[in-house]
């Protein structure tokens, strides 16, 4: 996951990951990002449709659309995720976005353990618009503490089952370290943030101080939604982005 390349008819770069989603998204030159917040997530496919309609109405084509953030009623095993995931670009590849498992789209996809939706819904998507300049927006994609690589989730998660604070600093440190490298690949560092959102239903106060603050991730303060990652096992989430537009759509 080391690869950047440029979408074109998007006007962004993005970081290859695997086919649910690339790991990070940046304007081109001449583009910016806006992100648009649905004040109550929306069923999926509904959600696809209204944002089908908002990109028209900004004038923007749908391979526009560059990241999506999601919320889930609960975590999936390795097999529903990959079930989702399927479902899930089928609508981006109707768009002219996902092709031969190659997805630029960035993605975060959380499950809240409280006030949890009915079903896989959205809550919130970012497309690229033209601009003077630009190109210095970017938006990473969510990441739990699971290492890249073949295998079941199981095998690949930091500290498989343990909560306590020296554990979940670990998971926090590895994440962390994700946002950086795929930060890194496209240009960016902490000081570039003007957003950090962490998911866990865990405290977060023992590494807070040491991890998050100490590297500049909560410089403009930081989002702890009371959630659970997507996978079964996973404790610890991360996104993060500079955007110069964010919309509330009502």
């Amino acid at each position: 996951m080391s690869e950047v390349v440029e979408f074109a008819p998007g006007g962004y770069r993005y970081v290859r990951g695997p086919f649910q989603y690339s790991a990070g998204v940046a304007a081109m030159s001449g583009f910016a990002l806006e992100r648009v917040r649905l004040l109550n997530p929306m069923p999926l496919t509904e959600s696809y449709a209204f944002a089908e309609s908002w990109l028209k109405q900004a004038g923007r084509p749908t391979t526009a659309f560059c990241a999506c953030e999601l919320r889930s009623p609960e975590p999936f095993d390795d097999a529903g995720f990959i079930s989702f995931n399927r479902e899930y670009v089928e609508t981006l590849e109707r768009w002219g976005i996902f092709k031969d498992d190659d997805n630029p789209v960035a993605r975060s996809n959380v499950c809240p353990e409280q006030l949890k939706p009915a079903e896989p819904s959205m809550h919130a998507f970012t497309y690229t618009v033209p601009v003077a300049e630009g190109g210095r927006d970017f938006l990473i994609a969510g990441s739990g503490e699971a290492r890249e690589a073949p295998g079941l989730y199981s095998e690949r998660i930091v500290r498989l089952g343990e909560t306590d604070p020296g554990a979940m600093t670990e998971k926090a440190r590895f994440v962390l370290g994700a946002m950086e490298q795929r930060m890194a690949l496209l240009g960016y560092a902490w000081q570039d943030v003007s957003a950090t959102q962490v998911y866990t239903v865990h405290d977060p106060f023992p590494f807070f101080a040491d991890e998050i603050v100490s590297r500049g991730a909560a410089q403009h303060a930081l989002s702890w939604f009371y959630a659970r990652p997507p996978v079964v096992g996973l404790d610890y989430e991360m996104d993060v982005r500079s955007v110069s537009t964010e919309r509330l759509a009502r």
